[in-house]
């Protein structure tokens, strides 16, 4: 931008603490730090927006830049999935109809990450969304890993027993998991061997602690595979590996951390199993046809009182000040578990012992070299995950999981009634708030235009999570998607995106009320 001049200071990060960014001067508002980017943003998203993007205008003649309508869907359509589950003989036997998800990327490359997969040795489905931070790694490692440790946690002795007679004999392997994803999900093939290494330790160790004709819990099966996981990323980084490329990327996922939703659907019973701070919630609908949310999850961070008694129980006394400050672990992380972060779960030590070993990559990392402040009692964090289990009914329509790109700009009643409205078709006529804006009547006639629009239309979104980001990113304030606004929010350029939002990732999962009623 021609018209500032640049000094540097010291924000909050979402996730961490103490993150340099360049602070702007602007020329028109002639006000440092540029209002548009300071903590406060006290200009309104308009002032913002033409603050920031006046550098990137088309032509002279353009003093903002409009995505067409095709565009704006080429960008949003970009990653979206839909599933739906095979008929038999001309029905659907399962509780679950199908699936939509998608992502919109706010930093670059995205930290967010998803799976779906069908167990094949067991029953039921499993969908995840993963939050990453300091870096997508580990996020990229859950996608990859997590669900593995989840299907074998399910497996009773006797098909445990079979994978390993398969291994040792060096036959094939029955497939464990049917993965359901986007061409842009990719697999990592590098690390395949180590991983499946790590894997096959975990279900030896299984087949030695389980019994002949018991079947695993759901809920136990979930933490224990979280916990392992866990671990194992912390195991493999001590290791280390031989192979350079493998070493640097092991020690990248346990210094980056995510955390993780992950929803078990089998008939009748649904399984949530959260660590940090995405969120599941259920679109329940009521006699009257509306829709009423019903949150599956907690978040675990400072506004969840049990959970900062649980964190302020693990330490002494003599850290009850210092464990959480200004609302973060350590005054640094936000998210109260996660997986990964071994920088808040090594002692200093070990801590110091691996970075010496390690490649000269991760030298160069400030945030690996970082230690955090009033550091005595380590671990300060944890990915064992809370689990909810709840017996679905036939009121019980769909399940939204999204990482907290999402919750941070809609709240979970109005993400159940865009959901809702868009699968069934049916638009509950609410009257219209203006939030205490006042309004013209031509304003207000405008509005009810724009809503009659939107009822006729629905964009032609035919996936209900790439539905649910554009009024995630586009709503004005009257809780209608604006093209104009939705147009300079896609439009921002990489380094101002992350400053208005986070990325989003978004899995919404349709039940089948008939075959739940039957059963």
């Amino acid at each position: 931008m021609a018209a500032t001049s640049q000094v540097f200071r010291v924000i909050r990060g979402r996730r961490f603490g103490r993150i340099l960014v360049p602070a702007i001067t602007c020329q028109n508002c002639s006000r440092s730090p540029h209002p548009c980017i300071s903590a406060t943003q006290p200009h309104s998203f308009e002032q913002r927006w033409r603050h920031q993007v006046r550098g990137y205008r088309t032509s002279p003649a353009w003093h903002t830049y409009y995505l067409t309508p095709p565009q704006v869907n080429s960008i949003l359509k970009a990653n979206e999935y839909s599933f739906k589950v095979p008929e038999f003989d001309g029905k659907n036997l399962s509780s679950i109809m199908g699936f939509d998800s998608n992502q919109l990327p706010a930093n670059a490359p995205i930290e967010d990450r998803r799976s779906a997969a069908t167990c094949l040795q067991t029953r039921g489905m499993l969908y995840g969304v993963f939050d990453g931070h300091a870096g997508c790694a580990c996020a990229q490692a859950l996608t990859e890993r997590l669900f593995y440790y989840i299907a074998v946690s399910l497996l009773p002795h006797e098909t445990l027993m079979e994978l390993e007679n398969a291994v040792e004999s060096g036959r094939p392997l029955h497939p464990i998991l049917q993965w359901h994803k986007h061409p842009n999900d990719y697999f990592s093939k590098e690390a395949s061997r180590l991983y499946f290494s790590s894997l096959r330790t975990y279900w030896q160790e299984l087949l030695d602690l389980s019994v002949p004709g018991e079947q695993p819990d759901v809920a136990e099966a979930l933490v224990s595979a979280f916990k392992r996981l866990d671990n194992d990323i912390s195991l493999e980084a001590q290791v280390g590996d031989p192979n350079a490329f493998l070493h640097y990327w092991v020690l990248r996922v346990a210094f980056s951390g995510a955390t993780a939703c992950v929803a078990h659907i089998d008939g009748n019973e649904l399984h949530i199993a959260n660590t940090g701070d995405c969120r599941a919630v259920l679109g329940v609908q009521e006699p009257d046809g509306s829709f009423s949310a019903l949150t599956l999850t907690n978040d675990h961070s400072a506004q969840n009182e049990s959970e900062m008694k649980r964190v302020r129980s693990e330490h002494p006394l003599s850290e009850a000040k210092s464990v959480v400050k200004q609302d973060r672990l350590l005054g640094l992380l936000m998210p109260f578990r996660a997986f990964g972060d071994v920088k808040f779960k090594w002692s200093i030590e070990l801590q110091r012992r691996v970075l010496e070993s390690g490649p000269d990559q991760l030298h160069e990392n400030e945030h690996a070299k970082f230690i955090p402040p009033n550091y005595h009692t380590p671990p300060y964090l944890t990915a064992e995950p809370e689990v909810t289990r709840h017996h679905l009914r036939p009121q019980d329509r769909f399940l939204v999981l999204g990482s907290d790109g999402l919750w941070e700009t809609l709240h979970r009643q109005e993400v159940v009634r865009i959901v809702g409205e868009h699968l069934t078709g049916v638009h509950q006529q609410q009257p219209v708030s203006v939030g205490g804006y006042k309004v013209t009547l031509g304003q207000m006639q405008g509005l009810l235009q724009e809503r009659k629009a939107r009822i006729s239309s629905t964009f032609g979104d035919q996936n209900a999570a790439t539905h649910l980001i554009r009024h995630a990113v586009g709503n004005n304030e009257f809780g209608m998607v604006d093209h104009e606004r939705l147009s300079k929010m896609l439009s921002l350029p990489e380094e101002l995106a992350r400053m208005y939002r986070d990325d989003i990732t978004i899995i919404i999962v349709q039940f089948n009320p008939h075959v739940i009623s039957g059963q």
